[in-house]
């Protein structure tokens, strides 16, 4: 049995909600679910041939792993997240892609050919303009990054940590300005880590997790305050005494 047809294999054995999570998780990090889009169980349970209750437990997995949320009298829906949420993102992706390039010599040689695998789809698509494949190109690099330690709920974890990621990139007013300057800095983190240069794409990767911080939280915070504005100005331009 090769590798692919065992993963596929345990994919497959794996709890129904627990396969719809891993689906719905994986549109979101591909961007097809932006921030506010409601999921409404009648229509996943439909699409995925389950029991409510079986769509609402893959939906609660979400919830947990801060992909959805909640409001109040409504169905679920994408989370839009906040700049504490990006802060906490950029926190664990550093304790976990610097460890992991800080293990890599431990790994074997199929991680390091993932890692190559990334890059080149992300340069391919950059190439081809399509800015979308281009965020999830670059995601994936990160996730083949901490696929080094060579952990399946470590994989597991970051991935949910990536989607939250790709929500925040869903507020980008130009995608290709943003996605377009990282690829070549991906390029050069992974012929560091494939040289065995650790300490250089230890550093490297640092100063990359600092930049797109400070740009992820920068666009985030002024998404909230656009989202702001309008209430208070039908605040201020109510009538007195009106409800």
């Amino acid at each position: 049995m090769t590798e692919d047809s065992e993963i596929f294999d345990q994919a497959a054995s794996a709890p129904a909600d627990e396969r719809i999570a891993r689906a719905l998780r994986d549109r979101i990090l591909e961007g097809h679910l932006p921030p506010g889009t409601q999921l409404r169980d009648s229509r996943l349970s439909a699409e995925f041939a389950v029991a409510r209750h079986t769509l609402r437990g893959a939906l609660r997995r979400l919830e947990h792993e801060g992909l959805i949320v909640y409001p109040m009298h409504k169905s679920a829906a994408v989370k839009t997240l906040t700049a504490d949420d990006v802060h906490e993102i950029y926190r664990v992706r550093r304790a976990l892609e610097l460890g992991a390039i800080e293990n890599s010599s431990a790994a074997p040689a199929e991680a390091f050919e993932a890692l190559e695998a990334t890059v080149h789809a992300a340069e391919s698509a950059v190439s081809q303009e399509a800015w979308n494949h281009v965020g999830t190109a670059s995601l994936r690099f990160h996730q083949a990054i901490v696929g080094m330690f060579g952990s399946v709920s470590i994989d597991q974890f970051f991935s949910g940590v990536l989607a939250q990621l790709r929500l925040a990139f869903a507020v980008m007013k130009d995608e290709a300005q943003w996605q377009t300057p990282w690829v070549p800095r991906d390029r050069e983190i992974c012929g560091l880590i494939r040289s065995g240069n650790r300490a250089g794409a230890a550093a490297l990767t640092r100063q990359y997790l600092d930049e797109s911080e400070r740009g992820v939280v920068d666009v985030v915070r002024a998404n909230e305050m656009n989202q702001r504005r309008p209430a208070r100005r039908r605040r201020h331009n109510a009538p007195e005494g009106g409800q």
